[in-house]
């Protein structure tokens, strides 16, 4: 028992510090039992414990996974980050596909450029395009390996 609400503290205390998904809270909690130096039995009480904290957590609110990828997008995106490249860290995070496709189908109706908002972003960032580098190439294959499609990248090179 005492061992359970040490865990629970463990998860408001990560939660005080990061904003993030279910299943990456689930997955760091699984971790922490894993380092506890317990007994196999007290270790399998504890991971059966973990998702009645989950739920303790989600029904007080304290993570919600809609909230965390329409924040997360919003900030990536204002450092310069490609769709695709977000996929992939919520992909990461273990965010459901639908949840996924919801939040940016909500980004792409307030703000309908804004990937090419977040190309320039980037280009600026990695000092990319005709103000800073003459190998207009070598930028290209940059910003490709960085997510952005081709017609951006050249369009936001090119200006």
């Amino acid at each position: 028992m005492n061992n359970i609400i040490i865990l629970k503290k463990y998860a408001f205390s990560y939660l005080s510090k990061y904003n993030t998904s279910k299943k990456n809270i689930d997955r760091i909690l699984r971790n922490k039992v894993r380092r506890m130096n317990l007994k196999k039995k007290d270790k399998f009480i504890l991971y059966s414990s973990i998702a009645s904290i989950l739920s303790d957590l989600e029904n007080n609110k304290l993570i919600d996974d809609k909230n965390f990828t329409q924040s997360k997008i919003h900030s990536l995106s204002l450092q310069g980050k490609s769709k695709i490249s977000i996929i992939s860290y919520f992909v990461q995070k273990g965010i459901e596909k639908n949840l996924i496709e919801e939040s940016f189908e909500n980004l792409e109706l307030k703000n309908p450029n804004w990937e090419k908002e977040s190309a320039k972003i980037f280009a600026r960032k990695k000092r990319l395009g005709i103000k800073y580098s003459a190998n207009f190439e070598k930028d290209l294959a940059k910003m490709a390996r960085a997510g952005f499609s081709y017609n951006l990248s050249k369009k936001i090179l090119e200006s």
